[in-house]
């Protein structure tokens, strides 16, 4: 049997036992996780966050584990057979990213998220070997009868949740983000199919929920970040208007495919060559591509690709209200005489968004907790310590970003 030890370092040694389990983790489509980066180009900003894909579904898997044994240690009946599928639910969860994750999710292809091209690629697999993943996509889709594992997988408090915060806390350096999993996961329980925590484990819960809100103001929405994102986004903007107009852009096979063709969820499903190239595209791609397109001769292109490989970076602005229309136009036209731009080119230097952190929805899966009487409480409504209102509810900013000389 073959029998693996992965040395992590948030857990320490990581057991796979399983030969399945392995197999899939050994295969191309998984591997490719080891050259997407988890955190897109936070690395910017936090220079410790190299970390990947891979890694973060090994330590979700693992702690899928743990808290699996933990419900089988309290009694509840948990089959081999669904062990299996909840452990491979989790490893594949994040399987459908794309290079930079997040950053660039909706900018290589349109119109269809991770999660769906996850399932394209879980059921790829189910047919590689031979219809054995078959829970795991039951699990996955919330269509298998044991709602409590898919929400191991999926919910508020699943193992995707638990094991990010630790892994993008210890690799940024940001201790905001250090929770007690171990604590958690001990408290895990399942009352009417539904995962719950044992009322002891409630100041562990809490800290969770303030570890969330924290790490997306203070990482993922830090507006460095931010600028970076933006500034790669405008890269491949720019990249597949060029192709439209037929140039001759260096690129490998993959990326100038999806750069040439705009991809369409029936084209995903319906095309086996879609998804081919999709698992043979990652962050290596794009950093090749940024390299060449330094010099390549259009100057908004190659502006921006060295802006990214030297760090300068656009600046970002954040605030509670719009930034003031007169100041958005008074950069805009900065930028265009400055750039020599065409009228409508400022675009892939100057925008607006907004961005939202809800660090708990108690309209969504909720966090159950059950006291010593069997009673069942929502977390909002029995924390002494929080201001619950204050986390329920989704907090909105606005943002402009530009080149930093273009406001002077």
């Amino acid at each position: 049997m073959k029998r693996k030890i992965i040395n992590d370092p948030l857990y320490g040694f990581i057991t796979i036992a399983d030969p399945l389990v392995f197999d899939v983790i050994e295969h191309p489509f998984f591997q490719r996780l080891r050259r997407v980066e988890q955190l897109g180009l936070a690395s910017m900003v936090y220079p410790g966050a190299l970390h990947t894909r891979f890694q973060h579904a090994i330590g979700a898997m693992h702690l899928m584990g743990e808290a699996i044994e933990t419900l089988k240690s309290k009694g509840f009946e948990i089959s081999d057979l669904e062990a299996q599928g909840a452990t491979l639910a989790i490893l594949l969860h994040d399987i459908g990213h794309g290079p930079f994750s997040h950053a660039l999710e909706h900018h290589i292809v349109s119109g269809i998220s991770h999660e769906e091209i996850t399932l394209m690629i879980m059921n790829r697999l189910n047919t590689e070997f031979g219809n054995k993943l078959e829970t795991a996509i039951a699990i996955f889709e919330n269509s298998y009868p044991r709602k409590f594992l898919h929400q191991m997988v999926s919910g508020q408090l699943d193992m995707d949740r638990l094991d990010y915060l630790m892994r993008d806390s210890f690799y940024t350096g940001v201790n905001e983000g250090v929770i007690s999993t171990n604590r958690i996961l001990k408290m895990l329980t399942v009352v009417e199919d539904d995962l719950a925590v044992e009322l002891k484990g409630i100041y562990s819960i809490e800290k969770f929920i303030v570890a969330r809100r924290l790490m997306y103001w203070q990482v993922y929405y830090h507006k460095t970040v931010l600028a970076v994102e933006y500034m790669l986004i405008s890269i491949i903007s720019r990249a597949r208007a060029l192709v439209a107009q037929a140039a001759d852009l260096p690129g490998s096979a993959p990326l100038l495919f999806f750069l040439k063709n705009k991809v369409s969820k029936e084209q995903f499903q319906a095309d086996n060559s879609v998804l081919e190239h999709f698992t043979t595209l990652d962050d290596y791609d794009i950093y090749s591509a940024i390299k060449q397109w330094a010099s390549f001769n259009d100057p908004i292109l190659s502006l921006l690709c060295r802006s990214i490989l030297d760090r300068k970076l656009f600046r970002v602005i954040i605030s509670t209200n719009p930034y003031p229309a007169e100041e958005t136009e008074k950069i805009r036209k900065n930028i265009i005489k400055k750039l020599n731009l065409h009228t409508e080119e400022y675009i892939y230097f100057s925008g607006e968004g907004e961005i939202s952190n809800s660090a708990y929805d108690p309209n969504s899966d909720r966090i159950t907790i059950i006291d010593k009487n069997g009673e069942r409480w929502d977390i909002s409504g029995l924390s002494e310590q929080l201001n619950i209102a204050v986390y329920n509810k989704s907090v909105s900013k606005y943002f402009t970003w530009f080149p930093k000389w273009a406001s002077e």
